[in-house]
């Protein structure tokens, strides 16, 4: 009998044409309206009783709640918008966002960029959403950045670093890392002459760890570094190793990729269409330590990036700050872990 109440009650608003609202769960379950409001905030103080109640209600009337009518209420749209260029390279990074907001019971809007000099166009496009906050893998000039701060929106970095700006930012250290890939390097024996895949000519993170691989290998002594130009890209990889060829004559002891994707074209470029030996004739490192490098025929050595901390550090700063406008820029920096791979002989 009760089941055929329940299922009364819905054709009656059915029949209406009215859509269940919060009061009339309230009413039905007998609790305050405020009651029902924080059995669907995450994180809200609910007695397991009261949601079992709650719960009831909602079923029985088949209630689904209103987003933009809390919105309304709030003054909160509860998306933000992660912006992010070269998605290709981010997959991890977006799942891991994605995951720390949805546990916080907020929307994600991905905005991708193919070169992170069209962030202005996307920019635009972003603040016809009203979202809470902005987390960006994407370089902003500080005009872009001051437009976030006239529009009081809560800005967080991802993996991009500022000397001369006050933004909130997680990063890896990009420079740390390299030079501890250089030292692996340079302990192992035979390697004299280094080559140097780098990234999007526009990536502030290939910049840094280009300078990170420069910088320690002249302090080895070493004169030899040829740098040639990638995209990030697996094909960008294969064709950077050919114009090594071409300009070398050979090939060098090392070569030092700006993140692991180009380095597995690299790897493939020299086994399978050169047919050098890897490591035993070139050693190949990388940088992110995405998933594949630990696959059989790769094996990479490379810096892996702790994802799933940057990702928790970099939305509990995002969240604190639209809760806390006030809050003062802040800055953290993550070490990469060195992964020893097979990629380098010795």
């Amino acid at each position: 009998m009760a089941k055929a109440g329940a299922s009364t009650r819905k054709e009656n608003f059915a029949s209406t044409k009215r859509h269940v609202t919060s009061y009339d769960v309230a009413q039905h379950a007998g609790v305050s309206q405020s009651a029902v409001s924080r059995c669907f905030k995450p994180g809200a103080s609910v007695s397991k009783k009261m949601r079992a109640r709650v719960m009831a209600a909602v079923e029985e009337l088949g209630y689904t709640p209103n987003a933009i009518a809390r919105g309304l209420i709030t003054r909160r749209s509860n998306m933000v918008a992660v912006i992010v260029s070269n998605l290709n390279f981010y997959p991890e990074v977006v799942s891991e966002l994605s995951a720390r907001f949805t546990e916080r019971g907020v929307h994600v809007l991905l905005f991708t960029l193919d070169h992170e000099s069209d962030v202005s166009r996307t920019l635009q496009q972003v603040w016809q959403y009203q979202v809470d906050g902005v987390i960006a893998a994407a370089h902003l000039s500080p005009d872009e950045i001051a437009t976030f701060v006239e529009r009081d929106i809560p800005l967080v970095f991802y993996n991009r670093s500022y000397e001369d700006v006050q933004v909130c930012s997680v990063s890896c250290d990009q420079i740390e890392g390299e030079r501890a890939l250089i030292n692996r390097l340079v302990e192992a024996s035979r390697h004299r002459s280094f080559a140097i895949i780098t990234g999007p000519a526009d990536s502030v993170v290939s910049m840094q760890r280009t300078r990170g691989a420069l910088e320690r290998l002249r302090e080895c002594g070493a004169t030899e570094v040829l740098q040639v130009s990638g995209d990030y890209g697996y094909r960008s990889g294969c064709r950077a190793v050919q114009e090594i060829l071409d300009r070398r004559g050979d090939m060098p002891d090392a070569i030092i990729c700006a993140n692991d994707v180009m380095a597995f074209g690299a790897m493939d470029e020299l086994r399978y269409r050169l047919d050098y030996d890897v490591p035993g004739d070139v050693s190949v490192v990388g940088f992110d330590g995405v998933r594949a490098a630990a696959w059989a025929s790769f094996d990479l050595a490379t810096v892996v990036q702790p994802v799933e901390s940057m990702a928790e550090a970099a939305v509990s700063m995002l969240m604190d700050r639209v809760d806390n406008p006030e809050l003062p820029p802040e800055k953290r920096l993550f070490s990469g872990v060195l992964r020893n791979g097979s990629s380098i002989r010795g």
